[in-house]
This record gives structure tokens, C-alpha cells and sequence, in this order.
């Protein structure tokens, strides 16, 4: 984090409870820069994103119903690098004009109709649980009470990826740094690579949020009920946003947009509930907050650590 502050363009840093060491800007880490965009800064899986969806469907049937849900996640859910669905919908985001202007996105596009409603491996999931809403809210639009929820975490599968790489790689060639902010090579928004970076991740960010729509309409045809509310939020992605008085270029890699009043999630543990927040527009945290449970061990540490038997009791 220290070294990205170093970087001539950077205005201003912050770095989240949750944070810990990746490749370039810590995970949990927030820049803002001038007029520049860091690939590396946004990360490899860019657009990655929350979405919980509040089904019309009493949260009774949870337990009622235990065998049905889990058919439905088992039967809709695809995970890692090579499963996909058989069967793939006509999407608005395959329409676009920006996958032929650019040659990376044109090569890309067969992969991403591919891989359409899938999800990555790692620390992405898709749960149903219970979602207890505590007080009445005009912008979720809902009574207090409970509610069944699909929960989703994921984001531009090999489309974000073979675009953070390209770019991190042309990044390189373009701005040559010390080898310890090597990672932190930045592409200027007044140039041609610049805007093309600019207008990939863009694209990526919305295919992230189509995989979302479908895993969720997926699981909604499954077991039934209408969706009565949506909370989304994307994190590793890169905003513009006016801070002290100027724009800056904003990336939040694994770090929850935090406006005054944005609503988003943020999840637990594999044991533990997530929670709906509201933000505060700190500015010290750059209209920021944390975006998940954080990481005591790396995940090569916890295959060491942990047995199966482990996690199975916990």
C-alpha cells in the first residue's frame, strides 16, 4: 500500500479491516489517482460483485423444503474454471458494439457466452439463507420480517481475467517502474490503451452483473417465488469519483463501494452471516468499507493447516 501511495499519480489511500497481501494493491486496498487507471489496481477478476436477491417465498420453506434447495444449487451452480451450463439465454450485454471495436473483447466473446451464469473457484459461492430485515427501509422497499434470499458471489470469469492480463502487460511495456511497484503500471485515460482499458473493464463489470441475473432467474425457476428486492454491489473495479474537490480515478480491489446511503453487502465465513450495510461517505476511507470476513491464512497455508474432518466439524 505504501508503495502505491508512492506512485507520482496517487492522490490519496486507504486500506480496509479486512485487508491482505496480492499481486500489486492489497486486497481490501483503495487508490485514488489522477487521470490513470491501475489493471493490476483493479485486480484479475474484475467486476467481482455481491448480489442477494428477497424472494416473496416464506423463509419456513428453508427447513420445510431442505432437500429441494439444495437440489436447485446443485443442479444450477457451476464452479471453477471448466464447468459450464448446457443451456445459455440471449443476453442484452452479447448485443454490444463493444465486442467487435476491440480485438481482445471480439477474441473473448465466445468464452463469455460460454461461461455465462457460472461462477469462479476460490472464495466465490451461491447460498440460500435467511434475511432478516430490521426496520422498515424505503430503498429496499420491504416490511420488517424475514425473507428466503439467494446469495451470490462472483465476477467476470475468463472475460475479466485474459483482460486484466493483456492490459497488466501493455501496463508494463508502457510505463516502466522500480521492480518493487513493477504491478503497479498504470495506463493514462488521455490515451488510445488507457480509454480501451477504461471500456473492457467496463464491459466486464456489466457481464459480471449478467452472470448474476441469470445464476439467480436460474435458481428462481427452480424453486419457485418472485423477487421482491435486489442489493448488488461490485468491487474490484474502478470508479470515477470527485474527492477534495477534484476527479480521481477510485479502485477498490475487494473493497465495498461506501457512498453516503449506497446500499451493499458484505458476507461472512463459510460460518458466519453476512450483512446488508448502509454507507457512511467516509472520506477518509474514500467511500469505502471492508468486503468480506478477511483472511487469517493464506489458502495454500489452510490446506496445510486444515484437514477436511476440520472444516466439516466447524
Amino acid at each position: 500500500m505504501y508503495t502505491a501511495l508512492k506512485l507520482p499519480i496517487s492522490t490519496q489511500g486507504a486500506l480496509m479491516p479486512d485487508a491482505h497481501s496480492g499481486y500489486g494493491l492489497p486486497i481490501g486496498g483503495v487508490l485514488a489517482v489522477e487521470n490513470a487507471v491501475i489493471p493490476y489496481g483493479v485486480g484479475m477478476d474484475i467486476g467481482c460483485r455481491m448480489s442477494l436477491s428477497i424472494l416473496d417465498t416464506p423463509v419456513s420453506y428453508l427447513d420445510g423444503a431442505r432437500d429441494k434447495y439444495e437440489k436447485a444449487l446443485a443442479e444450477n451452480t457451476k464452479f471453477g474454471m471448466y464447468e459450464t451450463h448446457k443451456s445459455h439465454i440471449d443476453h442484452e450485454i452479447f448485443d454490444r458494439d463493444t465486442f467487435d471495436l476491440i480485438p481482445i473483447l471480439r477474441r473473448l466473446k465466445g468464452k463469455a457466452i460460454k461461461q455465462m451464469g457460472s461462477s469462479g473457484g476460490g472464495n466465490h459461492f451461491v447460498e440460500f439463507g435467511e434475511v432478516e430485515i430490521t426496520e422498515e427501509d424505503e430503498q429496499i422497499g420491504l416490511p420488517k420480517g424475514k425473507y428466503l434470499g439467494i446469495l451470490s458471489h462472483s465476477g467476470s470469469r475468463g472475460l475479466g481475467a485474459e483482460i486484466a492480463q493483456y492490459y497488466s502487460r501493455v501496463a508494463a511495456e508502457q510505463c516502466p517502474l522500480p521492480k518493487e511497484a513493477q504491478s503497479f503500471a498504470w495506463l493514462d485515460l488521455s490515451t488510445h490503451l488507457g480509454l480501451e482499458y477504461w471500456t473492457a473493464m467496463n464491459l466486464a463489470g456489466d457481464y459480471a452483473s449478467a452472470c448474476h441475473d441469470d445464476i439467480h432467474r436460474r435458481l428462481v425457476k427452480a424453486v419457485g417465488g418472485r423477487v421482491k428486492a435486489r442489493i448488488e454491489n461490485h468491487h474490484n473495479f474502478a470508479w470515477k469519483e470527485i474527492h477534495n474537490g477534484k476527479e480521481v480515478i477510485v479502485h477498490r480491489k475487494g473493497a465495498t463501494p461506501a457512498n453516503e446511503n449506497e446500499l451493499g453487502m458484505i458476507p461472512g465465513s463459510m460460518t458466519a452471516k453476512g450483512f446488508i450495510v448502509r454507507g457512511k461517505g467516509n472520506p477518509d476511507a474514500l467511500n469505502s468499507a471492508s468486503h468480506g470476513a478477511g483472511r487469517a491464512h493464506s489458502r495454500g497455508e489452510c490446506r496445510n493447516l486444515f484437514t477436511q474432518h476440520d472444516i466439516k466439524k466447524s
